[in-house]
């Protein structure tokens, strides 16, 4: 990381600027923090750029895209405004290294077991990218992270917007969106780039993870001559060997739709990889991510003074707030940034074997475009009263990404909803219980009648000799109890679910199932209130819980309290279906022997609806209980 220059803004939009991680052919990419205290990366478009409406619409559409991909195998995006006069975007900071930086520097090539686990995490990567409509079309080792829970891809679509302006006269006659040697045959082509292509790329980051060299070469010989040998001829997969070398020589095959897609590919590594966390990597390796980190902090506390934004009523202008007389000094030990810089890391790596620089995306290789202009104007925060070393007030929540694209959303705690939904399910559960003694009294009194006497079950009520008025009074105030405590309960319920599917929804931006409306309408809705409120409320505990939000590496990332949801869901349907079926009170059956029938399934529908209240009591705690964990750790 380099220290911010003359040149470099000291805030975009909220964010405080740290530092400059690294420049490409889209902008600068600034290592920043929050108000919130939250480090971000934040990629500044070049004015050039933005001074381009093709360019910024798509750029805006991207962004829109990019929120859905959530942040479990990629850096997620926080913010954005792509209306400012020069539009920035900010995602999640990583502090990993790059796997370029790990093989050309670090270590060296990655052991097999390593590549496997490396490639089931680029795996899921992908079908997050284009489970969101997206294209990576510029996966490479500089827009690979490595950490202990896996790999994290950054930059995926955003390059997209690129090719609105390619042919408009900012880019070189030929010119190219990719890396030269992580590229598809359709990209040298100039065809139609779809998700296959990112299968190609894959394969070739997966031989250079293997090998350290890449699978067509370097441009050493010549740019056109490697893009001849991407579209033409055959890798050279030398070092690679068995099931590893079948699956990089499946993913490296000319033709896109011969590729196997991910779900293929994912069951092939599965077989292979290893299992849990930081035990994908080689000790070496994870004693540098550990460095890294202490870099990381020791990066994170510049000058607070000399970056704080006026106070209220100060001008805001070009000169203020003053750079400082001398910058601050790079973190010790931090290597040089190279032409590449990962973006995302707090360092900026060295580069793939020497090629030529084209546009490769949003951190990609400097393109050919010239030097980076000077940053434009930026949003200033709002004043503060408080300089920034000193401590602000906790936030309700952390920010999240928004699923609509129209800015940071945030969590709310459904902490006080849960809590009025608790006491009205107890108060209903307490109205149970008396009406299941006051249906046992008649259930007892009617059996009298029924057991005694000549006629027996066949008896009318009226002529059972019991006093049906007051037995009638009786049951009538309890239904009406009954339905008084039953109705905020279910007010409070579908308020708090809407809730807590809103809040997974800012965790896992596009991957809880239904739009949000369902989250009210499926309880009411026949037939649908059968099986969807279920499927919301699995995909809202998968997503809340943090421990299967980051402990499973393949497949559906269930969470372990499904098993509580389960139990409480099969009671509750038993519970409707008893409600349905019994749908008339016992004062109009016709004999004393329907009366005790009817009487009987409402004391068994009473008997369900005691365990399937306390369940639903357990199961709005522990959910909102996993979401404030999430909360405070988003803080």
């Amino acid at each position: 990381m380099e220290p911010l220059g003359a040149e470099d803004p000291r805030w975009v939009g909220a964010y405080r600027l740290l530092g400059r991680l690294g420049a490409g052919g889209m902008g600068r990419v600034y290592l920043a923090r929050s108000e919130r205290g939250r480090t971000v990366a934040v990629k500044v478009v070049q004015e050039e750029l933005a001074r381009r409406p093709d360019f910024r619409e798509r750029f805006a559409k991207e962004v829109t895209a990019a929120r859905r991909v959530g942040g479990a195998w990629t850096a997620p995006v926080l913010d954005a405004d792509t209306e400012a006069a020069t539009p920035w975007v900010a995602t999640g900071y990583i502090a990993g290294p790059s796997l370029q930086a790990v093989v050309d520097t670090d270590y060296g090539p990655l052991p097999e077991h390593s590549v496997y686990a490396l490639a089931a995490g680029l795996v899921e990567a992908l079908r997050a990218i284009h489970g969101a409509g997206l294209v990576h079309r510029d996966l490479k080792p500089s827009n690979v992270l490595v950490t202990i829970d896996g790999p994290k891809v950054i930059d995926f679509g955003i390059a997209r917007a690129l090719d609105s302006v390619t042919s408009s006269g900012l880019t070189q006659t030929g010119a190219v969106i990719g890396s030269p040697g992580f590229m598809s045959p359709e990209q040298v082509r100039g065809e139609r780039v779809t998700p296959a292509s990112d299968i190609f790329c894959l394969g070739a980051v997966l031989a250079y993870a293997a090998t350290g060299r890449l699978p067509f070469g370097t441009a050493d010989s010549g740019f056109h001559a490697l893009l001849f040998r991407i579209a033409q001829e055959e890798p050279d997969l030398t070092g690679l060997s068995g099931p590893l070398r079948a699956l990089v020589r499946d993913c490296l095959v000319k033709d896109a739709a011969a590729r196997p897609p991910l779900d293929d590919l994912a069951a092939r590594v599965r077989e292979h990889a290893p299992q849990g966390g930081g035990t994908w990597l080689p000790g070496e390796v994870l004693a540098q991510l550990g460095r890294h980190a202490v870099q990381l902090l020791d990066s994170e506390d510049p000058d607070a003074a000399a970056f704080a934004p006026h106070p209220a009523g100060a001008a805001a202008g070009p000169s203020a707030p003053a750079a400082p007389a001398t910058p601050p000094p790079a973190v010790p030990g931090t290597p040089p940034p190279g032409p590449g810089p990962s973006g995302y890391a707090p360092f900026a790596p060295p580069t793939v074997p020497p090629q030529p620089a084209y546009h490769a995306g949003p951190s990609g290789h400097p393109g050919p475009t010239g030097p980076t202009p000077a940053a434009g104007p930026y949003q200033r925060p709002a004043p503060h009263t408080q300089p920034w070393h000193s401590t602000p007030p906790p936030p309700a929540t952390g920010p999240y990404p928004a699923a609509n694209g129209a800015g940071t959303r945030v969590a709310r705690s459904a902490r006080g909803l849960s809590l009025a939904l608790c006491a009205a399910l107890s108060a209903l559960l307490l109205c149970t219980g008396v009406k299941f003694f006051v249906d046992l009294g008649i259930s007892n009194d009617l059996d009298e009648v029924s057991s005694s006497g000549f006629s027996g079950g066949s008896a009318t009520l009226e002529a059972s000799g019991l006093d049906i008025d007051a037995m009638t009074t009786t049951t009538d105030v309890m239904l009406v109890l009954n339905m008084l405590f039953f109705l905020p309960s279910v007010a409070l319920w579908v308020a708090w679910f809407w809730r807590i599917r809103a809040n997974a929804e800012v965790f896992a931006p596009g991957r809880v199932r239904y739009h949000p409306g369902w989250a009210i309408g499926a309880w009411f809705v026949p037939v649908v209130c059968f099986f969807m409120p279920k499927q919301i409320m699995n995909d809202v505990c998968d997503h809340s819980d943090p421990a299967s939000s980051h402990a499973a590496w393949y497949g559906p990332r269930r969470s372990s309290n499904r098993g509580l949801l389960n139990g409480w869901w099969t009671l509750w349907l038993t519970v409707f279906l008893g409600w349905w079926v019994n749908s008339e009170v016992w004062y109009e059956a016709g004999t004393v022997g329907d009366a005790e029938g009817t009487v009987a399934l409402s004391l068994f529908t009473d008997l369900l609806t005691v365990p399937a209240a306390v369940l639903a009591i357990l199961v709005a705690l522990r959910l909102t209980s996993l979401q404030e964990d999430r909360i405070k750790a988003g803080r």
